[in-house]
């Protein structure tokens, strides 16, 4: 088989796919090593292939047309099960969560929570210690953006937040820089090399340690990171 009839392979692979297909899955399918499904992965997207990274792994992009709004969200870890259980419940998917540090800038990554199970195993990842969640570095301050059928269900998670006490209002800075889903969740090239969703482990944090990470750095409703 030679690379481009590989490429072809993969891509109707994940069209006839019903669940994420990690790297490591789709290279054991190929006989190929999980880096040479990055580079595949890679080509087919500069090609047009509607394919997106999740915590769970690739898939093809075929909802259009979704409602999406930015919400900034503000709770402890103990909560976070809550926040996120409250935002499915109600018909959203939790398309990424974003965070802005004083020191190192806006970062990003891709969650894709649908449902309450998906909710469970990125807990589970939390409580086993194979990520860390973004929000421990910017004092619990974070950014969801939120996908769903209609501006109606986004209302009313809105309110379902707001009522709980997790929403924070939107400065203008934030609307401005952050309201876009691609201008924030850049999608990572290797989903299996990413942490799990509002766990995202950041590269950072990994070689210093969380501990080492100013405590004070929460987000600036101004956007001033200085």
């Amino acid at each position: 088989m030679t690379g481009d009839e590989r490429r072809d392979a993969i891509l109707r692979f994940l069209w006839d796919s019903t669940k994420p297909q990690s790297g490591g899955s789709l290279g054991r399918q190929f006989k190929v090593s999980r880096q040479v499904i990055v580079q595949d992965i890679a080509l087919l997207r500069s090609q047009g292939a509607p394919i997106v990274s999740t915590n769970r792994g690739y898939l093809i992009e075929r909802q259009v047309n979704k409602a999406i709004r930015l919400f900034k969200c503000h709770h402890t870890l103990d909560q976070t099960q809550e926040e996120l259980n409250l935002m499915v419940d109600i018909g959203g998917t939790v398309e990424d969560v974003l965070v802005n540090h004083r020191a190192y800038g806006k970062m990003s990554a891709p969650l894709g929570i649908k449902n309450r199970r998906d909710v469970s195993k990125f807990i589970a990842d939390i409580e086993s210690g194979a990520s860390t969640p973004l929000m421990n570095i910017t004092s619990g301050y974070h950014f969801h953006h939120v996908s769903a059928e209609s501006e109606e269900i986004l209302d009313e998670i809105e309110d379902a937040l707001r009522q709980r006490g997790f929403l924070v209002p939107l400065s203008d800075y934030e609307v401005q820089n952050f309201r876009e889903l691609s201008s924030v969740a850049p999608i990572p090239e290797d989903p299996e090399a990413t942490a799990c969703s509002d766990s995202s482990s950041i590269s950072e944090a990994s070689h210093a340690g969380t501990d080492s990470l100013p405590t004070h750095g929460e987000v600036d409703s101004s956007g001033d990171r200085s």
